[in-house]
């Protein structure tokens, strides 16, 4: 090194580097206690080592570790793809990542049997999951395909600069064309598969929502997410008595006549943030899932 750097840490520096922009800090991080990075040709494993002008640093990037998941053949539709994210539209009953009673058939399953050119996070060969849907919400995601990706839509995400629509049907009609539910929403305190609005605790969730038909006993809107908790569109539209249509957990005795559904008629139908690498502002839109589109088609003919 012929600038003078002598007393910076040996992660900042590293980070810093030019032929190190696709390595995150964390990444960065982890090769130095794992022993791969090498000061003067002794492996340094502390972050915070002091380099000194002159030094000779060499990093040795093992390639990622394979996943422990197998890949699995999952039916998603790619709306958009290159190196460093990948956009799919979920179908309904795809659950997005591996948990309690679904080890496989995940779209994480099925992004690594995609994904030919993962990078990798985290050191693990494995696409990194931003943001999630709930398994029967169809619908639009968007999923980094390295680290520095990953790293640029987590933030975009936690400051809310993602816009995140959806399509709901609802079983009922708003009193209102319009509005805003401002309500604070945290774990049931007696039914823990649920999640409640709450008077105290919680955390803030703010959802927009508009009336895009009127059919009497239901009603089809369009939804805009400003936080991002856990099933919040299904418990702030049931806070209004208009819970979503089909909706097992939070819609209760439901008016009958129209098309049965065995899920809730909520779609992701567009998503917008900045391209991790190019920093361009990119819009996708996933098409209504055919059962929804079947729903409205039935409501619309009974007037």
């Amino acid at each position: 090194m012929s600038a003078d750097v002598s007393g910076r840490r040996l992660d900042q520096l590293i980070a810093g580097r030019d032929d190190c922009a696709d390595l995150t800090r964390s990444r960065v991080q982890a090769l130095i206690r794992s022993g791969n990075v090498f000061v003067n040709n002794h492996s340094v494993k502390k972050n915070g080592h002091r380099v000194h002008t002159g030094d000779q640093i060499v990093i040795h990037l093992p390639p990622p570790e394979p996943s422990e998941l197998k890949p699995e053949k999952v039916p998603f539709d790619i709306l958009f793809e290159d190196d460093d994210v990948i956009v799919v539209s979920k179908p309904p009953g795809v659950v997005v990542h591996p948990a309690h009673g679904h080890a496989h058939g995940t779209l994480v399953h099925g992004l690594l049997y995609h994904c030919r050119n993962l990078a990798g996070i985290g050191g693990e060969m494995r696409p990194g999951i931003v943001h999630r849907l709930d398994k029967d919400t169809s619908g639009v995601m968007v999923v980094a395909k390295n680290d520095i990706a990953h790293q640029s839509l987590v933030g975009q995400f936690k400051t809310r600069s993602v816009e995140k629509h959806y399509r709901a049907v609802l079983a009922g009609v708003p009193r209102q064309i319009s509005g805003k539910v401002v309500k604070n929403i945290g774990r049931h305190p007696v039914q823990r598969k649920k999640m409640a609005v709450l008077d105290e605790g919680g955390r803030e969730a703010v959802t927009k929502w508009a009336i895009l038909e009127d059919f009497a006993k239901f009603s089809y809107i369009s939804v805009r997410l400003e936080t991002g908790r856990t099933h919040q569109i299904r418990v702030h539209m049931a806070s209004l008595g208009c819970p979503v249509a089909g909706d097992p957990l939070y819609g209760g005795k439901q008016p009958a006549g129209y098309c049965e559904i065995e899920r809730q008629c909520l779609h992701s139908s567009t998503l917008c943030f900045d391209h991790p690498k190019t920093h361009e502002r990119l819009s996708f839109t996933a098409p209504l899932w055919p059962d929804i589109e079947k729903v409205l088609q039935t409501l619309r003919e009974k007037g």
